[in-house]
């Protein structure tokens, strides 16, 4: 005689090893035979749940409609180093744009890939639709809340026979009267269908309900308004939440909303109180070196990345910042180190063997150079990795004297990506070294426009016209180079330059 196991402690037992389909399935099966066991329906809305849960502190992408169509008054003219929509404005001494290479938003470019750390704030629509704001596509997010709505109907398809729980039905007054229900639907609600809305009324319900003790429910309120757009209340209910427990999430929470007004400074006096609560807790230092690095205050930043692999040595974003802050900072033998320890720990990518090539390259370890970028190459996902890659690879070509080799590998670089400004840069000064001074102008007005930001394209620009006699272009693409990086020398004595000539006339 076969024993069987109950259905529903095996339901629990797939929730518990993350089979969360075969939890889903076998609970639809219980809830067939009897549609009033709250168990199993509770059961099964944690494991559609948890199928299409984000962790919300994380991921956190600002598309173009929440940056454009932002109604929220911000002083336009903020205090130096009281602003991540300024970041040169820091006091911190970063690093000038001849050394490290500069987003659009004009901070740093990070050692990790993040939401959030390639976009900044645009000037224009047309700047906006041109910055990459994912790790995985050059495309702009157009908007947040389209991120979540495609997530919801994705997930609709775990249940063919239409949605599991009819919203529009539910009385969601008796529910939050049910504490150990009204958690699950929430977050049913919430991750699941990705209706703020309700999952807004259910939680202000429950909230009463509680008489305005629990923390928890005040901490979904923020998240809902938050998602909302509606920082200030965000602002309050995650306040209150802390008067009431201390929890890390909390901590994290206030910190985005801070930083969506551009409050960096109370962010960090925030992260600072939630430290003295939770001493060495990783993610408050972490989004402390995060803040110090986005206002280009970067010997800061790396301090507290240090102070996060004194608690956690394994901690991959801490290791690739300090790693790249030791390349730029003219120390490629002590990137490599941290490199080589993110290849131990298992990472296994073409960035990684990208940042090893080039470390070995500078660090005058060329029987590796070679071998890394190969490996690069091999690991490549994208054309936009590919396209890095070759640039890197025409570096190493320019570095030892192959010129012809530099020349094929930067037009490799464009032919996988054709938007590749530094490229067309490097490419227009090898144009010019052959003599066809036509071809090289073209190519340095194409990287000028594409990367406004950057000050190589615009200066070299201004050489060029300097030296064909067009003053006028050479004194405008001057003044550009000049907006970009206020303090290089060349820039300024080229201009002083053309004004002497300007005078004469």
């Amino acid at each position: 005689m076969e024993v069987t196991m109950d259905p529903l402690f095996l339901a629990w037992s797939y929730s518990r090893r993350r089979k969360l389909q075969q939890c889903s399935d076998i609970c639809t099966k219980i809830l067939q035979d009897n549609p009033y066991d709250q168990a199993a329906w509770s059961l099964k809305t944690r494991a559609l749940t948890e199928m299409v849960y984000i962790d919300e502190i994380e991921v956190d992408q600002e598309g173009i409609a929440e940056m454009m169509l932002d109604e929220s008054s911000i002083a336009q003219v903020a205090r130096p180093g009281t602003s991540l929509r300024l970041p040169g404005t820091s006091q911190g001494g970063g690093p000038t744009p001849a050394v490290r290479p500069m987003t659009q938003s004009g901070r740093p470019i990070t050692g990790f890939v993040r939401p959030s750390t390639q976009s900044g704030r645009p000037g224009t629509m047309e700047q906006a639709i041109k910055t990459p704001r994912t790790a995985s596509t050059a495309r702009p997010v157009t908007s947040a809340s389209g991120r979540f709505i495609r997530l919801g109907t994705a997930s609709m398809l775990t249940n063919p026979e239409g949605p599991f729980i009819n919203l529009s039905r539910l009385n969601l007054a008796k529910y939050s009267q049910k504490p150990s229900l009204s958690r699950t639907l929430f977050e049913y609600i919430f991750h699941h269908e990705n209706d703020v809305k309700n999952a807004l009324d259910l939680a202000a319900q429950a909230t009463e309900h509680a008489q305005f003790k629990d923390w928890w429910w005040k901490v979904q309120l923020g998240k809902c308004y938050y998602r909302l757009g509606l920082y200030r209340e965000a602002e309050k209910q995650f306040r209150s939440a802390l008067n009431h427990q201390e929890v890390v999430d909390t901590y994290l929470y206030l910190s985005k909303v801070y930083q969506r007004l551009d409050q960096p400074i109370t962010a960090l006096n925030l992260f600072k109180q939630g430290l003295d609560h939770f001493p060495g807790e990783v993610t408050l230092l972490t989004g402390i070196a995060r803040i110090h690095e986005e206002m280009n205050n970067i010997s800061s930043a790396t301090e507290y990345y240090k102070d996060v692999l004194k608690q956690d040595n394994t901690h991959v974003e801490a290791i690739a910042c300090i790693g790249s802050n030791h390349f730029y900072t003219d120390q490629p033998e002590i990137a490599l180190r941290f490199y080589r320890r993110l290849l131990q720990m298992g990472v296994y990518n073409c960035q990684l063997y990208n940042n090893l090539g080039l470390c070995c390259f500078y660090a005058q370890q060329y029987d590796m150079t070679l071998s890394s970028f190969e490996r690069a190459l091999a690991l490549v996902d994208n054309d936009e990795e590919m396209a890095d890659v070759w640039y890197n690879i025409g570096h190493v070509a320019v570095g030892i004297g192959d010129l012809t080799l530099a020349y094929q590998c930067f037009k490799l670089a464009l032919a996988f990506n054709n938007d590749h400004a530094e490229a067309y840069n490097n490419l227009a000064v090898l144009e010019l070294r052959k003599g066809r001074i036509e071809q090289s102008k073209a190519f340095l007005q194409t990287a000028a426009s594409l990367a406004p930001h950057m000050y190589e394209p615009h200066f070299n620009l201004s050489i060029l016209s300097e030296k064909i006699g067009d003053l006028q272009s050479s004194y405008t693409a001057a003044q550009k180079s000049e907006d970009a990086f206020p303090e290089h020398v060349d820039t300024q004595q080229l201009l002083k330059q053309l004004r002497q000539h300007f005078a004469v006339l």
